[in-house]
């Protein structure tokens, strides 16, 4: 009887947790398990400088068909020699006002040197680093880059500003694209002059790969994908990430 009440809670405690989520929504893990996941903004390393409300928890929530679409990318990466990495996927509306909120406190620059080093608070909002209405919302845009097979070390070199010509900007595994995640500056702009060739080259790569299975890249931040045709394109969820 013991065991029967163990199972049974046991099924309990996965079904709840499976479908908790709205119709038509997955955690990146059931779909692509491989894919590793640094859900930043659950974290203090992010740009406000403390986990930001709406992320209880660091899971990668996707439209199954954005995931579905993401597993694809992940395999093509792997023939390639690399893998995939998210920090960003579904991004609850409760967040996006905590990014305008923290727009506005013109006191709080502590994160200034490390993620908008040559940009006025102020302008943030205002040059498309952030957005009063967020693509994330709806369920099919992801913040990823890529890792090379393998490469599990982290680099141990004091952090300062987002971005350089060398990798000593890099903040974890992933390779060098000229900038860290969320470093809001022109030289995350997927076009920016002053990279390297190798920077030009694995941004390249990451934007083929994701522009192949359908993905749109945004301009001014090279690790920004939105799936074409996606599922709620007039939808802004708010429920939270956990």
């Amino acid at each position: 009887m013991r065991t029967c009440k163990v199972f049974s809670l046991a099924i309990w405690f996965i079904a709840s947790h499976a479908f908790a989520l709205p119709r038509g929504f997955v955690y990146l893990h059931q779909i692509a398990p491989d894919i590793e996941q640094d859900m930043r903004y659950a974290q203090d390393n992010n740009f406000t400088g403390h986990p930001v409300p709406g992320y209880k928890n660091g899971v990668c929530i996707l439209t199954r068909k954005a995931a579905e679409k993401l597993k694809l990318v992940q395999n093509a990466a792997y023939q390639q020699g690399y893998q995939l990495k998210v920090y960003d996927c579904y991004r609850p509306e409760t967040a996006v006002r905590a990014f305008y909120q923290w727009s506005q406190n013109k006191s709080d620059t502590r994160t200034k040197a490390r993620f908008y080093p040559r940009e006025k608070k102020y302008n943030l909002f205002r040059k498309g680093y952030i957005a009063s209405y967020s693509g994330h919302s709806r369920g099919s845009t992801v913040d990823l880059t890529l890792v090379k097979i393998g490469k599990n070390q982290q680099p141990k070199h004091p952090l300062q500003r987002c971005y350089d010509k060398t990798a000593r900007y890099l903040d974890d595994n992933s390779i060098n694209m000229g900038t860290r995640h969320d470093c809001f500056d022109v030289s995350a702009h997927y076009h920016y002059t002053g990279l390297s060739n190798t920077q030009k080259k694995n941004r390249r790569r990451l934007r083929t790969l994701m522009t192949t299975y359908g993905f749109q890249p945004y301009s001014k931040e090279w690790w920004h994908f939105s799936l074409r045709n996606e599922p709620f394109p007039k939808t802004y969820f708010d429920f939270p990430v956990q």
